[in-house]
């Protein structure tokens, strides 16, 4: 699958497809627009915001199905998502910054700092991990998901 039917398959014909299979060229290329896609719009304030909401479904049916097509439950990949949003909800690893000279107000302790290294060594091996499964190549028989894709 080239670029182009990549990005109108996952944004007209898949937008919110979460069964059956995709291949890797279909979320690789997918995801490469995404990304240019944040590029562009990241010029302007608020417009990321409004972007990111708007192709929230189909990054994330996308997601699933890849993960499908390696013999992986889609829910998958929700995992980093859910995590990263508990990090910022907790607010761990986030120091208060002065707002005229933009340095931290004040020094995390030993602990906090130990604390947030690890949770940031969790956050780098669940992104390897997710990169490798998003890597691999589709199953070549039909698994619970269905049949492989075509392209």
């Amino acid at each position: 699958m080239d670029f182009q039917t990549s990005v109108k398959t996952c944004l007209t014909q898949k937008y919110a497809t979460f069964s059956g299979r995709g291949s890797r060229s279909e979320f690789w290329w997918f995801m490469l627009a995404y990304f240019i896609g944040m590029l562009v719009v990241s010029l302007v304030p608020l417009l990321p915001t409004l972007y990111v909401i708007a192709l929230f479904v189909p990054v994330l049916a996308a997601g699933f199905r890849r993960m499908q097509d390696t013999g992986r439950p889609g829910w998958y990949f929700v995992i980093p998502s859910i995590y990263n949003l508990l990090m910022r909800i907790f607010g761990v690893g986030q120091v208060e910054m002065h707002p005229e000279t933009g340095m931290p107000m004040e020094m995390p302790s030993t602990g906090g700092m130990m604390v947030s290294a690890l949770l940031g060594l969790i956050g780098l091996v669940l992104a390897i991990v997710f990169i490798y499964w998003l890597t691999r190549p589709s199953e070549p028989e039909p698994n619970a998901y269905g049949a492989p894709p075509q392209a």
